[in-house]
């Protein structure tokens, strides 16, 4: 754990999911940035606060014993993350005060300061500032920050299109501030949900704004399609890390009679995944959510896992989240269940999923990517356990 030392609190914070010995942590300079400027313009007690993309509850836990507050995030572990970091805090009672969101037009009332991380996806920064427009007054304090490396001009010029002008900070640990005025501006529309084509398999796929790949099919999900099986029956299968649910989808094309699971942590992603399950089967069952991976799953309950794993968790590039969800595969997966996943050569996946299952073999190569079906076999034995 870190200790974020800000005029509001001192709180010993811990990413979710945990990962041990590692040199990140919960919270960053513009954090720091954020309360500290807050702090200084004096906003009064128990005034009105909103958090978005508050990735490990810094922001949120920090002010919560003097705000009220509201916390806004589409991921649902940066979610996990606040509620984990309020326990270890004594903050659980505090907690349950916090309302939350997994988008801006869900929430309602108006606001007296607004603090936003700026995330990594201008598509989703636009819809939360579209949402945001009805909850601001004349006086509403709207602050923006980020680490200037992450800080794209584009994300000013959003502010200033759906609140009003902006004046940056100087920079400060590497971090910058982007301040917007309230301006009173006309309504400006919601960014509009992208669309794609998969012939192959004669799907017309919607995006909502923020997903992974928004705008067309990546070449790695690509390559796993073509080696999503026929011949399945009523065997279970998860779509873990499903993003719009290219791959449940085909393999529901394929396999009439199958039992789907999609699951992600980005609950924009799950939007989409439903609206492109309702649009291509109806009412036939399914079982999509938002979650930490497969966790909620009983042990030994999938024949098949389906994945096209993340390389990163917010701008943190790393493979922690993929072995974790192997780990979950591997638990969930019966003696003799497969988990089909596609990854960068250069991340090695081949030798990493040999420290869970008996059998790794390659289908495919591409330059670029590799596609591996690893086999749960009796002598792989129970999966180490993670602390989570």
């Amino acid at each position: 754990m870190a200790i974020l030392k800000s005029p509001f609190a001192h709180l010993d914070l811990e990413r979710f999911p945990v990962q041990q010995n590692s040199p990140l942590q919960a919270f960053n300079a513009a954090d720091e940035y954020l309360l500290q400027r807050l702090h200084e313009l004096r906003l009064p007690k128990g005034s009105h606060v909103l958090v978005l993309n508050d990735s490990f509850g810094a922001l949120a836990l920090s002010l919560c014993q003097q705000y009220r507050v509201s916390s806004c995030s589409d991921s649902f572990l940066a979610q996990q993350g606040l509620t984990n970091n309020a326990h270890s805090n004594q903050l659980t009672k505090a907690l349950e005060e916090i309302k939350r969101a997994s988008r801006t037009c869900e929430l309602e009332g108006s606001f007296d300061a607004v603090l936003i991380q700026i995330p990594k996806t201008l598509a989703l920064l636009q819809d939360q500032l579209a949402g945001l427009q009805k909850l601001l007054n004349a006086d509403t304090l709207v602050l923006a920050g980020a680490m200037i490396k992450h800080l794209p001009r584009a994300a000013g010029e959003l502010l200033e299109q759906y609140i009003g002008p902006v004046q940056a900070s100087l920079a400060q640990k590497k971090a910058r501030l982007l301040q917007a005025q309230v301006a009173g501006l006309a309504e400006q529309p919601f960014p509009v949900s992208s669309t794609y084509a998969v012939p192959e398999f004669d799907l017309k796929l919607v995006n909502h704004p923020g997903i992974y790949s928004q705008d067309k099919l990546d070449v790695g999900t690509r390559l796993l399609l073509q080696h999503v099986p026929a011949g399945l029956g009523d065997q279970r299968v998860a779509d873990l890390g499903c993003g719009n649910g290219v791959l449940a989808l085909a393999c529901a094309q394929l396999n009439p009679q199958a039992q789907l699971v999609l699951v992600d942590e980005s609950h924009a992603a799950v939007r989409s995944a439903r609206d492109n399950w309702q649009a291509a089967f109806g009412q036939r069952d399914v079982e999509i959510f938002a979650g930490d991976g497969l966790r909620t799953l009983p042990p030994a309950s999938l024949d098949l896992v389906l994945c096209n794993p993340p390389f990163h968790q917010q701008q943190a590039m790393n493979d922690f989240l993929a072995l974790r969800m192997f780990r979950q595969a591997h638990r969930t997966l019966k003696p003799g269940g497969e988990l089909l996943v596609v990854g960068n050569r250069h991340l090695g996946y081949h030798a990493k999923l040999r420290r869970w299952f008996g059998k790794v073999e390659q289908l495919a190569a591409h330059p670029k990517f590799v596609v591996l079906r690893a086999i749960k076999t009796e002598k792989t034995g129970q999966t180490p356990a993670e602390k989570s």
